[in-house]
């Protein structure tokens, strides 16, 4: 389809869905409002305006790209409420619908504003995740700068009188699996607060200017519940570096986070934002300025490591010992918890497989009842038989051992590059600090 056929498609689409709605036929004129939304949109996206860009008609595309948004977005709630339809204006497009009883143009805002608060209360965490504090292995200094931040002004107010305040904003970065978002998770658990946990499809809308509405009420309803912790996870997808030919609607979500974050109007004492990223190079200036610590959660220690092969096996029967989990925590140097969790993950299944390969099993008695276990063919005291003809029931599996360690850690690679930590490590030289 040439340019100039999309143009005319886009139009023509256009004036049936006016058409449908001046004679109220609203679910078809929604239908083709959508249809010619995204023909406006792809024209918009790859500028095929005219063959000479003509910049009038080029406005012209972008007023209409916004009509036909904000008529979509009211027959929507036309449909989904059930109200009556407003005439239609001259100009095609209808006036914007008033519920029973709604006077004056602070109503309808404040109908609005409720809306796009009813859509943010899915990023309340309302069941804590019961991750403590001991769960996370090492990064001692951003746990203490955390609790300075989470606890310590709701348990102990008095430590923070006169000029000491408490950090208002954190940002954690570093290589991806490293605890990041453990961190936030144990935040969540220990903090006695409101803890919101969003991402970039909770605040970005294909509507015009609802993304900016919505960072302002996810703040406004932080503000409400103090203390409160806004987590944002991967950050850098909203607030990237901004440049030259950046969306507008882009540019006006950062804008809005920048005007939220500085808390002009507000003391937003109570209020942090901790923030999640592996790419923080790519943050906007304005906004790494915004989080006053910016805290580098790195690669696990050696005894960081060991600590996460213990988390992770827990109270599964198995025969380590600890010179096995010094062994471990020395053989995964350069991996990230992530990596330790998937190996331990792996190595769990161990005496699963074993129990399905196994061809000869033996009959050991464990609290006066007969168990089934895998053995050697030269055990004296085993039978043939395969897995599935172990009565139900009558299984015992066997104990994972270090073996079962090593043989996975011969075929494991770390999953962080050098050329990331490198990166990762000059940021911290020039804006960050150690975690």
């Amino acid at each position: 389809m040439s340019n100039d056929e999309i143009r005319k498609k886009a139009i023509d689409i256009a004036k049936r869905a006016v058409e449908e709605d001046r004679k109220s036929n609203l679910e078809e004129a929604y239908n083709l409002y959508k249809q010619a939304i995204k023909y406006f949109i792809h024209i918009q996206k790859c500028n095929l305006y005219t063959d000479e860009q003509n910049p009038i008609l080029k406005n012209s595309f972008a007023e209409k790209l916004n009509e036909y948004l904000k008529r979509a977005e009211e027959i929507s709630n036309f449909l989904h409420n059930e109200e009556a339809p407003q005439p239609v204006l001259s100009g095609g497009v209808r006036q914007a619908p008033k519920k029973k009883g709604e006077e004056g143009k602070g109503d309808k805002d404040d109908d609005a504003n409720a809306g796009l608060k009813k859509s943010l209360e899915s990023a309340i965490v309302t069941e804590k995740p019961n991750v403590k504090w001991t769960d996370v292995a090492g990064l001692a200094n951003a746990k203490q700068i955390l609790q300075e931040a989470v606890i310590l002004p709701t348990r102990f107010p008095e430590l923070f009188v006169g000029k000491v305040r408490p950090w208002k904003g954190i940002l954690l970065y570093g290589p991806p699996g490293t605890g990041k978002s453990y961190l936030a998770k144990a935040c969540a658990t220990e903090a006695s607060g409101t803890f919101f946990s969003v991402s970039s499809s909770d605040l970005v809308s294909k509507f015009m200017g609802e993304s900016e509405r919505l960072v302002r009420s996810l703040f406004e309803m932080a503000r409400k519940s103090l203390p409160a912790i806004i987590f944002i996870d991967e950050i850098d997808s909203l607030c990237g570096s901004r440049s030259e030919g950046e969306n507008d609607a882009t540019r006006r979500i950062k804008t809005e986070f920048l005007v939220q974050m500085q808390g002009v109007g507000h003391t937003d004492d109570g209020l942090l934002v901790l923030g999640a990223t592996n790419i923080p190079w790519e943050l906007d200036p304005a906004i790494r300025r915004r989080f006053e610590r910016r805290v580098y959660i790195p690669l696990p220690e050696e005894f960081a490591r060991r600590k996460l092969f213990e988390l992770n096996i827990g109270d599964t029967p198995n025969d380590l010992t600890d010179e096995d989990y010094d062994e471990l925590a020395r053989l995964t140097e350069g991996s990230s918890g992530s990596d330790i969790s998937t190996v331990v993950k792996s190595a769990l299944m161990e005496p699963i497989r074993k129990c399905q390969s196994a061809r000869y099993f033996k009959v050991i008695m464990e609290e006066g009842k007969q168990k089934y276990t895998p053995c050697a063919p030269s055990d004296p005291a085993g039978r043939e038989m395969t897995l599935m003809e172990v009565p139900k029931g009558c299984l015992k599996p066997p104990k994972i051992c270090a073996e079962d360690f090593f043989s996975i850690l011969t075929s494991t690679k770390p999953s962080v590059s050098q050329a990331d930590l490198v990166k990762q490590q000059q940021f911290t030289e020039e804006f960050g600090m150690e975690g």
